[in-house]
């Protein structure tokens, strides 16, 4: 196959999902004359993770997520749970910009409200979800939070959760009416669309980069193929962004860079089950997020949510975890053989010893049958039915192993970014909270990588022109915090 002409572009953004998306959006924003290639082997944008039913669609803000507040000692830590929320509402004023300009027409298209619960049941866990509640209440971005043990509270909540329920069993549940729901793939494809109208943007759709490589000026070249014609090409460029999903691990070995010499990757499956009984649906409004099993990766934590797909409403319940050799869920079976190499193998045994509790957990997710998978809703609803749900398959997530400060293999929880020491190429590893704290992760990307611009009085004035908490902690500033949710609430046409 021959290849065509090399062309050049200020950035290339692998993959057309909702961090390209945000990136390209951001420095665009930034800087109108910056030219930007978006490169995707799918035929679309938002399929694989930010893809509406290819994950939970949690506007993950700490409100209901139990794993984002351990408790060590006897002692509720919260630190994890303000930087979420900090961020997240970083993520809610940059959408309202986005509104405010035009570039989306229409909020309500990707962005509802669904109040936020947390659930719990046994004296144990009840005392944690009490002590997680007080300590939480303190800050002002936690303060609207509501805690009860009182069985018709609850049910006024979220019925279905009540209906059928031992009598006798102690619970507890949290409520936050701020939380939303989230269809990542609208608000990515409407990004896109916006960006590829501009002068300098171009997306290609069923397009590989099967390669890339460092020039002798510290550019990179990116090796790319046409999946319908098979036609090569390449194209340099001055900084590449790699947000290609599971499959970006690959894509990191394949640039050589040191700071990703001993990555490695786990794949973790999923799949849901669905609920479109409109009766049913209109009976729940709430994302309801419980305590994960023993071993669990935290995007396996268990929750009923509301969810507004394609204007449709419905209900779903899981994830259920499972196991397969792809990085994507378009992937090759191949994926993880591949990334196997002689840098991160000792990281990945590391890893896998240290943390049987997940290997044991996740063969008992693949092994467990349909009806088991329902027992496991009915803790959540009781009265379900097996007859009104249906299995969907989830997206695919890779779960990170890296080396820790002493050189320990450990899993990454969470969203981590590799840059280059030079800043010309930023890769992006991880899941949840993810899609939801995406512009807080592209403005400290964009700090490491574009660190004079970064600096510069034009672009502080267009960060607080976009997110006007920038370089601020709302949780610091009350009066700014409540005033900022009402704005973003009316722009977005939430409820506040």
């Amino acid at each position: 196959m021959s290849t065509n002409k090399n062309t050049e572009s200020d950035v290339v953004l692998i993959g057309a999902g909702i961090m390209s998306a945000t990136l390209g959006l951001l420095l665009k924003e930034l800087n109108p004359k910056a030219t930007i290639q978006i490169l995707e082997r799918l035929s679309s944008a938002a399929e694989e993770s930010s893809d509406a039913m290819n994950n939970a669609g949690t506007g993950h803000s700490a409100f209901c997520e139990l794993n984002y507040t351990p408790e060590k000692n006897g002692i509720i830590d919260t630190t994890k749970a303000l930087n979420i929320c900090e961020q997240f509402e970083e993520s809610r004023q940059f959408w309202s910009y986005l509104v405010n300009k035009n570039i989306i027409q229409s909020p309500k298209s990707f962005v509802n409200t669904v109040p936020h619960m947390s659930f719990v049941w046994g004296d144990n866990n009840v005392d944690f979800l009490k002590k997680r509640h007080e300590a939480l209440k303190k800050h002002p971005l936690f303060e609207a939070m509501e805690f009860s043990e009182d069985r018709e509270v609850i049910k006024k909540w979220a019925p279905l959760i009540m209906e059928g329920r031992d009598y006798k069993e102690k619970i507890a549940a949290t409520h936050m009416n701020l939380g939303t729901d989230v269809n990542f793939g609208e608000l990515t494809r409407q990004m896109i669309k916006h960006q590829v109208s501009q002068n300098g943007v171009t997306v290609s759709f069923n397009t590989e980069v099967y390669n890339l490589k460092r020039t002798q000026d510290n550019r990179w070249t990116i090796f790319i193929k046409d999946l319908k014609t098979g036609k090569k090409r390449t194209i340099t460029t001055k900084f590449v962004f790699i947000g290609a999903g599971g499959a970006s691990i690959l894509l990191l070995e394949k640039s050589g860079i040191p700071e990703g010499k001993s990555y490695g990757g786990f794949p973790v499956s999923g799949q849901w089950l669905v609920c479109e009984d409109e009766k049913l649906a209109e009976q729940h409004f709430a994302k309801v997020y419980g305590l994960a099993s023993v071993g669990a990766p935290p995007m396996s934590v268990p929750h009923l949510d509301t969810r507004y797909v394609n204007g449709k409403r419905s209900l779903l319940f899981g994830p259920y975890a499972g196991f397969s050799t792809k990085f994507l869920k378009t992937g090759s079976y191949w994926d993880l053989f591949k990334s196997i190499s002689t840098g991160n193998i000792g990281t990945m045994i590391g890893a896998g010893l240290d943390n049987m509790d997940l290997t044991k957990y996740l063969i008992s997710e693949v092994m467990a049958s349909e009806n088991k998978k329902v027992e496991a809703l009915k803790s959540y609803f009781p009265n379900a039915k097996k007859e009104n749900w249906r299995l969907e398959i989830a997206g695919q997530r890779v779960q990170t192993m890296k080396r820790n400060k002493d050189g320990k293999p450990e899993l990454a929880f969470g969203t981590e970014v590799v840059n280059a020491a030079d800043g010309s190429l930023a890769v992006l590893l991880g899941a949840s909270p993810g899609a939801s704290t995406t512009v807080n992760i592209m403005l400290k990307l964009i700090e490491k990588c574009f660190p004079n611009e970064y600096k510069s009085p034009e672009w502080q004035a267009k960060f607080k022109e976009m997110i006007p908490s920038f370089g601020l902690k709302l949780n610091d500033h009350p009066e700014l915090l409540k005033e900022l949710r009402a704005e973003t609430s009316k722009t977005l046409e939430l409820k506040y």
